[in-house]
């Protein structure tokens, strides 16, 4: 067999990923989705349990879009009309009218002069930060950004990079005087939201330190932000990070994968640095795009996110996220605090969030555990994440199951 030998290699590693307990394992398979009903939200069948409903807690529609009948029949006619790919990257045919007609809008919706979309927001960071960092360049990071972040600077190698202690902007400012003077650019890359905590960069803040040092870099100190759990989950326009701390990032990057259910990520900027982009992104100039179909739904889910309707959407995701937090700190359960509808539950031991995640699949929840070393030891967590399609019903059943675990001695 030509890889035995490989393979042998790969298969120690597998078990070494599963006695760190950083193996992920067997997938759970969607089979089925029971539309919401009797005051509670959808529930899911999975393959090998096609006998139990469960109630999803652990997804990113924040807003449910993806089972919008109206996104569904922009889908529909978008493919109909064009077909079900694009049959080519951007620059030789696949550039569709309503891949142009989302990117105007996503501008609009953001204030911006220009937009382009990619095939996710992975993508989307990985190939915008490449080419703005030059050889003469400092990045200034977070230390809980997103991986995508950690793995475009580890690509393109820039002249310093400084990871600052998580929203310690004075840590940040004290890079920025470090790098000031030896590098003519300075990117400063934060999420808005962080995933795994649910908690926000200080983006005004940080917004006010770049523009201080900015003079100090003859190409300026610029801003990039990643807030593909922002946008559509926070503010009352559900305009995102920037939108709670008012203030406005150089370059913003966003998913339409979460709140706007579709699939692909974005960034919006001047109408210079997306040209630009354009010409250098290899993530944009060598991939095919997103669907007509998904750029479609897209557009669509946005018009809807941009309207009473969403508004409303947003304003009972807010309701039914607080009504989470106030239970789990009813039951003496530790969060970190905020009003993302990220919620984590920090039990703080390996074995008890095994053993809570176990717990609530057994109620019919599903939820994610993480663990050391996917997460800091001492900081191990159960996920949660609430939905515009979870009802007071839902958050209750949680909480009762959550009760029923602090009673059997679990918590603490």
């Amino acid at each position: 067999m030509p890889l035995d030998r490989l393979e042998r290699t790969l298969a120690d590693q597998l078990a070494r990923l599963e006695v760190e307990g950083r193996r992920k394992g067997e997938e759970s398979v969607v089979t089925e989705v029971v539309p919401a009903r009797d005051r509670r939200g959808p529930r899911y069948r999975l393959a090998g349990e096609a006998d139990r409903l469960f109630l999803r807690m652990n997804s990113n529609g924040y807003l449910g879009m993806a089972r919008c009948p109206e996104t569904i029949a922009a889908e529909e006619a978008a493919a109909r009309a064009f077909g079900t790919g694009p049959q080519a990257v951007r620059f030789i045919s696949g550039t569709l009218a309503p891949h142009v007609a989302l990117e105007r809008r996503l501008a609009a919706f953001h204030g911006r002069e220009a937009g382009m979309i990619y095939s996710s927001a992975y993508a989307a960071v990985m190939g915008i930060l490449p080419p703005l960092i030059s050889a003469e360049t400092a990045v200034i990071s977070d230390e809980l950004n997103h991986s995508c972040i950690i793995n475009a600077i580890r690509l393109a190698q820039p002249a310093q990079k400084h990871v600052y202690a998580h929203l310690d902007t004075a840590a940040l400012g004290a890079a920025l005087a470090r790098a000031a003077g030896a590098c003519r650019r300075a990117l400063v890359v934060t999420d808005g939201v962080f995933s795994m905590r649910g908690d926000h960069a200080p983006l005004r803040r940080i917004v006010e330190l770049a523009r201080s040092w900015d003079e100090r870099f003859p190409e300026n100190v610029v801003v990039v932000v990643d807030d593909s759990h922002g946008v559509g989950a926070f503010g009352a326009s559900g305009r995102g990070s920037e939108e709670l701390t008012s203030a406005r990032a150089d370059l913003l990057v966003a998913t339409l994968g979460k709140a706007l259910g579709v699939n692909g990520g974005y960034v919006v900027a001047s109408a210079t640095a997306i040209e630009f982009l354009r010409e250098t992104s290899p993530f944009y100039v060598y991939s095919n795009p997103i669907t007509a179909a998904e750029a479609a739904a897209a557009e669509r889910a946005l018009d809807i996110l941009d309207s009473e309707e969403g508004r409303g959407l947003l304003a009972h995701l807010g309701a039914v996220t607080e009504r989470f937090r106030h239970g789990l700190t009813a039951l003496g359960y530790d969060s970190v605090p905020g009003l993302h509808p990220v919620v984590p539950l920090l039990v703080r031991d390996t074995a008890r969030t095994a053993a809570l995640v176990g717990h609530l699949r057994e109620h019919g929840i599903l939820a994610t555990g993480l663990a050391h070393p996917v997460v800091p030891r001492g900081e191990e967590e159960v996920r949660f994440q609430l939905s515009a399609e979870h009802t007071e019903a839902d958050v209750d059943e949680v909480l009762a199951a959550l009760a029923a675990f602090s009673r059997e001695g679990f918590a603490g």
